[in-house]
């Protein structure tokens, strides 16, 4: 089933038993961050929440709503992760082009693409998104760490919102997700990477020395959330790859700025920056489990809000692994094998270990490596989105990358630390892929003594495990 927007997805988890709603009072000052990172970590309640009563504010707050491998699975429509690539592989490979840049180039052209370009209406905002009292201040927005927002502001932050920027002629647009700190009751601090597509439009309008709109939109179709969070290439919009993913058009209406916005969001709020202005981010608890401090970021002044009558409020918490967030970008990575075997035909496999997943940290099993283990290594460093990974792991096929345990096994007994370890600009590969010149054999049970075993295992007195 295709989740159009946040209540649709609601709906879906609540009959899949994945939703958990919270109805006494909480605090959104740290007590529905804490909550959630317990539930994030835990075996038995890991499930997306939904705050009925949130103090200070009419309006209810969701959590976790991506927190676990089936909840991605239903938010995008899809039986297991795993079809992310499936599905991905079966575009690109009817596509011309000889690598994966090129595949991606041609897929923008592709009447696929075309099908589910985004659909944009001018009448204005859908009738359920109602204006209102221009003050931040009546959201519910959640402070996750302590010292969030120190030195400069309470640390209220937007944490999972879709910000959409374009050029000064409008002929580009990007959606991303970056943090919003909430500076004031009409302003607040966007805090996006200098290499983003958000700075890239802004230094464009700094030049042309004319005010930048910009929106930020919460809730919406989960796959354009999922979008949002990815690092596409230039050539792709969000937006239209979003409609790929959901296999039906984004709505878009046109906000008084300019720029356009989801139909189906819970809110959506206008703005602009002005030329030479900046705000600070404040202290943040990031992703990795330490605090990003603060910093000179991009302020904009908010001239127009909207929400539905009953908005909920989506919002992500993050910190150590595992959480919520681990999930979007392991599902990113489903999307990356596609591309990295274009490249690299001799990968079969990726799986990034939530400790270091947002370090780029990546166990990649290879066929036929016979010593070509340092060859293959360069060849996927070359590629832009492997790049930069901090550790990179190479094991041969047949090796379940996924077996964390089984492959730091593997690392000790397979790896030569003088000839086998690739240290190269703050980054770290190992080769642990068996060698032509080691004379190991594998030690493993006799097949029908297992099945022996196995037949009798409640003969010998033990309960099924």
């Amino acid at each position: 089933m295709i989740c159009l927007d946040l209540r649709a997805l609601f709906h879906i988890l609540e009959i899949a038993g994945e939703l958990h709603s919270v109805k006494v009072t909480v605090d959104p000052q740290l007590e529905i961050a804490a909550l959630t990172n317990r539930v994030c970590k835990s075996e038995n309640n890991n499930k997306a929440l939904l705050f009925e009563d949130v103090r200070g504010s009419s309006f209810r707050v969701a959590t976790n709503l991506f927190g676990s491998a089936r909840r991605m699975a239903l938010a995008l429509g899809i039986d297991d992760l795993s079809d992310l690539t499936c599905r991905f592989d079966e575009l690109l490979n009817g596509l011309p082009g000889k690598d994966a840049s090129e595949k991606i180039s041609s897929l923008a052209a592709s009447a696929a693409w075309r099908d589910t370009t985004a659909e944009l209406c001018e009448d204005g905002p859908p009738d359920d998104l109602i204006a209102a009292t221009l003050d931040l201040r009546s959201l519910p927005l959640i402070k996750g760490s302590p010292l969030d927002g120190q030195p400069d502001h309470d640390g209220r932050f937007f944490t999972l919102p879709l910000v959409v920027t374009a050029d000064p002629d409008f002929s580009e647009c990007n959606c991303g997700m970056y943090r919003v700190a909430q500076t004031g009751s009409d302003s607040v601090a966007l805090c996006w990477s200098s290499s983003s597509g958000a700075a890239e439009h802004a230094a464009k309008w700094a030049t042309a020395g004319k005010p930048m709109p910009v929106v930020i939109a919460l809730g919406g179709p989960p796959a354009l959330t999922f979008a949002a969070s990815l690092p596409l290439p230039v050539q792709i919009d969000e937006f239209s790859f979003a409609g790929l993913l959901q296999r039906e058009p984004i709505k878009l209406y046109r906000c008084a700025n300019g720029l356009p916005a989801p139909a189906g969001a819970e809110l959506v709020i206008e703005g602009y920056l002005e030329t030479g202005e900046s705000g600070l981010s404040g202290a943040f608890g990031n992703h990795t489990g330490f605090y990003t401090p603060s910093g000179p970021v991009p302020a904009m002044k908010v001239t127009s809000i909207r929400h539905r009558p009953d908005m909920i409020l989506p919002a992500t918490v993050v910190g150590r692994p595992p959480m919520e967030d681990c999930w979007l970008a392991r599902a990113g990575g489903c999307l990356l094998l596609s591309l990295l075997k274009i490249d690299v035909p001799e990968v079969t496999g990726l799986h990034y270990p939530f400790a270091g997943i947002f370090h780029g940290g990546v166990i990649i099993p290879v066929r036929n490596a016979a010593g070509r283990g340092a060859e293959l290594i360069s060849s996927i460093r070359n590629n832009r989105w492997f790049s930069g990974s901090k550790l990179l792991v190479l094991v041969d096929d047949g090796e379940d990358p996924s077996d964390e345990a089984g492959i730091c096994w593997r690392v000790m007994n397979l790896v030569d630390w003088e000839r086998d370890l690739i240290v190269s600009e703050g980054r770290l590969s190992v080769d642990a892929t068996l060698k032509p010149d080691m004379k190991k054999v594998l030690a493993t049970a006799d097949a029908d003594t297992l099945a022996l075993v196995g037949r009798r295992w409640k003969e010998y007195g033990f309960a099924d495990d």
